[in-house]
């Protein structure tokens, strides 16, 4: 199976299982690495996977990369993340929608895993196991800033990825569109009560898992270190610079990138 024709097609005649949906903004460093990702987990399912790249306010090569692997193009400028994957789960024509942002890649037997999940007819959907490319103290910061209060708010839930029947993605209206931090909790917790109701249960997929990267937690822990006086080693261009010099900056999260 090749990055083109043979997996992640356009073509509207074939009966589509999985629909995979990526958000993605200025992503032109990091999707490749997803894509392919998604070309090895969809080798047991030829001709039966989709992938959804949704634009959002892209000025690089995204959009380009996207066709070459064939994907399905969408574009919304919105700044909110969660409408962002709702209209690439609209035009989904797949019976299984999967979610995972464009700085991520699953394992190979991701998708196999999922189905396997599913088929059971005991689980809802779910999410999976997240690791992080490496450990740093912008990571370790995130996790206490961010992390901490939404698992404190939620309970312990897996996200990261998710999964689940179109049906059920839409019986709960997919993500909350009122929200802009800790929509995916929020979608976690909701299609979990919604299985209860349906008699099923929240899975985590174990035996797959994704990688993330850390560049933005990176930034996010790196900036806070410095308020904070904590002596920070991080390894994105421009930030130990930032760090030492104290001075004033303005951080995109969305992009990774840091303005002085």
């Amino acid at each position: 199976m090749t990055k083109s024709s043979d997996c992640l097609g356009t073509d509207s005649g074939r009966k589509i299982k999985f629909s995979i949906i990526i958000p993605a903004y200025n992503e032109e460093k990091l999707i490749k690495r997803c894509l392919d990702s998604i070309v090895a987990a969809s080798a047991p399912y030829k001709d039966q996977v989709e992938v959804i790249v949704v634009l959002n306010r892209c000025t690089d090569q995204t959009g380009e990369i996207a066709l070459s692997y064939n994907c399905v193009i969408v574009k919304e400028d919105s700044k909110n993340l969660s409408k962002i994957r709702n209209v690439g789960a609209k035009v989904a024509r797949g019976e299984i929608l999967v979610t995972i942002d464009a700085d991520s890649w699953m394992t190979g037997n991701m998708l196999t895993e999922i189905e396997k999940k599913l088929m059971t007819g005991k689980y809802i959907g779910g999410g999976v196991i997240s690791r992080f490319e490496r450990m740093s103290l912008g990571i370790v910061v995130s996790l206490l800033i961010v992390a901490v209060p939404l698992i404190i708010k939620y309970g312990l839930i897996s996200v990261g990825l998710f999964w689940c029947y179109k049906k059920d993605f839409e019986s709960i209206n997919g993500f909350n569109e009122n929200l802009r931090i800790g929509e995916d909790a929020d979608l976690a917790m909701r299609l979990k009560k919604w299985g209860k109701e349906c008699g099923k249960k929240y899975g985590t997929i174990t035996r797959a898992h994704i990688m993330t990267s850390s560049r933005k937690a990176d930034i996010f822990g790196a900036i806070v270190a410095r308020e904070y006086g904590i002596p920070a080693v991080v390894n994105i261009p421009g930030v130990l610079k930032i760090i030492k010099d104290s001075q004033l900056i303005t951080v995109d999260g969305d992009e990774g990138k840091v303005y002085l």
